[in-house]
């Protein structure tokens, strides 16, 4: 039960309620007219949301494109994916049966649109499987209902006495559209595949999908790591087949409780190297807990791009790439210390430093072939905010400083070279005053020691006031 505008109302209802003609929206009061010993409880819509979700990370097993449909429905993308049961039918078998032996209820469909495997589900026999591109007489006997309608536009269509969505079907589009509005000739366009719909799936869809079964449950290490590098084997064989590489694998490993914890392994390059990919994938697998055992083991490829095959050992051939002796080192920095801890920098558009460099893939190729401007060098380190510099000693106005000190040491200055004017990118951003304090006077000054800093004085000289100095980074 919950409330709704001051009202008590079903939020839903068992299989037994439904067969007394109970239904979700329903008043409490009528309810209990019609069936007085009802029982009831109190709707927890934040436990039923996280329900919900668990079930769509367990459907990992069967599609790794899956998508809630609150606040009881989910779809699952099987595009591709239903040779790894033996057909379409086995698998929605093999998907009823695990809900079943879980004791939860469902309706399922397949067809080849998320608007009509609703319809169908909601509404049409038990375990329909429209055939390809032939959704339509399988909807044809089914209430307009079943097109999830506006209650505005259901209500007239009823007034009308149109009890077939085969009655909708046969009318024009123009005075269909006119008389029950835009909105439902778009749900009519979805369920018939004229329009598309947008899902929101947990993962990013992926058609590059192996799949191992075991006739017996695997809890072992030796086990999992076996089943890593024959799993990883099976879909690279596939994307060889097909000219393809990733930069990305995810195994899974589906237990008999239901739940499927995952490991991840990162290319630098696109790859199909089974033995490269387990071998990434295996340290990962100390982390995992089967559990009770492990049933299933799914692996799924993203980020996949087209990979030409290379010679890279032949006789008086020329030797491999650089890339391919630093791949392998980059693979394994990138996995065992994050992909967010690994990177190079490359140039960006823009002469303030702050803005002049981003971070991009280790081994990443280059967009544009920019660089930097070798008449204004920049140092190899460059600090995430400048330090700030006291003790200068300095001629006015456009003099490099003589003396510095920074971090409680002192520095004599031998040599020095600039300035360098740069200004704010004023065009670019929201800068409150407009004025000489956003100006930088940039000099690259050695010590008497041979260490070389790059340092700015900030605003314009002015008379009387006292200059500010900044560090900014050290040259190597």
């Amino acid at each position: 039960m919950e409330t709704t505008r001051g009202t008590r109302r079903i939020a839903a209802v068992s299989l037994e309620a439904a067969r007394l003609k109970l239904h979700p929206g329903q008043k409490a009061t009528d309810a209990f007219a019609i069936a007085p010993e009802l029982t009831t409880a109190e709707a927890e819509p934040e436990a039923d949301a996280a329900a919900l979700a668990a079930l769509v990370d367990w459907c990992v097993r069967y599609s790794p494109a899956a998508a809630a449909d609150a606040p009881d429905g989910l779809y699952l993308d099987i595009t591709g994916l239903a040779h790894l049961w033996g057909g379409e039918a086995e698998l929605l078998a093999d998907f009823q049966g695990r809900l079943a032996a879980a004791g939860l209820p469902f309706r399922c469909a397949i067809a080849d649109t998320p608007a009509a495997a609703w319809a169908l589900a909601h509404y049409g026999p038990g375990g329909t499987i429209a055939p390809p591109g032939g959704q339509q007489p399988a909807l044809d006997p089914l209430p307009p209902a079943a097109l999830r309608l506006d209650p505005e536009a259901a209500a007239q269509i009823e007034r009308l006495g149109l009890r077939r969505l085969a009655q909708l079907f046969a009318l024009p589009r123009g005075p269909f559209a006119k008389r029950f509005g835009k909105a439902a000739l778009l749900r009519l366009d979805q369920a018939l595949g004229r329009s598309g719909e947008a899902l929101s799936f947990r993962r990013p869809p992926t058609p590059w999908v192996a799949r191992l079964a075991f006739a017996e449950p695997i809890s072992t290490p030796e086990d999992m790591a076996r089943v890593a590098f024959d799993a990883a084997e099976k879909l690279c064989a596939r994307l060889e087949r097909e000219g393809k590489g990733a930069r990305r694998f995810e195994l899974y490993f589906h237990r008999l409780d239901g739940r499927s914890p995952s490991v991840v392994a990162g290319l630098a390059l696109p790859g199909r190297d089974a033995r490269r990919v387990a071998k990434l994938l295996v340290p990962k697998i100390e982390a995992v807990d089967p559990g009770f055992g492990v049933e299933v083991v799914t692996i799924t490829a993203s980020e996949v791009e087209t990979l030409s095959g290379r010679q890279v050992k032949l006789e008086g051939a020329a030797q491999p790439a650089v890339e391919d002796g630093l791949a392998p080192l980059v693979d394994r920095l990138v996995n065992r210390l994050g992909e967010e801890r690994v990177w190079r920098a490359a140039p960006v558009e823009s002469h303030v430093p702050e803005l002049s460099a981003a971070r991009v893939r280790p081994l990443g190729p280059a967009t544009e072939a920019r660089t930097w401007d070798p008449e204004t060098p920049r140092p190899v380190r460059l600090f995430r905010r400048p330090e700030p510099l006291d003790g200068v000693i300095a001629l006015t106005p456009d003099d490099p400083p003589s003396q510095f000190r920074w971090r409680g040491q002192t520095h004599r200055v031998r040599r020095a070279e600039g300035p360098e004017r740069i200004g704010e990118e004023w065009w670019k951003r929201e800068i409150e005053d407009v004025s000489v304090a956003h100006v930088r006077d940039y000099y690259r000054v050695e010590d008497a020691e041979g260490g070389r800093f790059w340092l700015f004085r900030a605003g314009l000289y002015e008379p009387g006031a006292p200059a500010k100095w900044w560090l900014h980074g050290l040259f190597g």
